[in-house]
């Protein structure tokens, strides 16, 4: 898949997450559980694409990008786990603070993720331009 294409596609997924989110306002506790366990689900399947893929292709993923894909692994595994161990208390301060917490966790979590997205598109102008130098050098006959 091209990289504009990449692209394209986080967009469409960014933008199916704030519906996603705008809607579940409306949605019974239940359904919101399903929705909670399944996007959960999610999540861990595509830290493990990632995974794959940056093993795979280890030699052509640098290493920094590498250690922020081990780092994001294990932030999401922490706060998953931190998240049910928070669950089983009952209280309504404590039902408070989690709420609070998980809703200052989703506000980082979409500034990190805004972050991301403006570190991939750099790569991709990067990837763009080294690309077309590469390609001229070999046009030019240069080594």
């Amino acid at each position: 898949m091209a990289m504009s294409d990449q692209l394209y596609s986080l967009a469409d997924r960014a933008k199916q997450a704030e519906e996603r989110g705008n809607a579940a306002r409306d949605k019974a506790s239940a359904q919101l559980q399903k929705d909670v366990a399944t996007a959960q689900e999610q999540a861990r399947h595509g830290a493990e694409q990632l995974k794959s893929k940056t093993g795979e292709g280890k030699a052509r993923v640098s290493d920094h990008w590498d250690d922020a894909r081990k780092g994001w692994s294990k932030t999401v595994s922490d706060a998953q786990e931190h998240m049910q161990e928070k669950r089983a208390e009952h209280d309504l301060q404590s039902a408070q603070q989690r709420a609070e917490r998980a809703e200052n966790d989703a506000t980082f979590a979409i500034e990190y993720a805004a972050a991301a997205i403006d570190e991939a598109e750099y790569e991709v102008l990067d990837a763009v331009l080294l690309r077309k130098e590469a390609d001229e050098m070999a046009a030019s006959g240069k080594m």
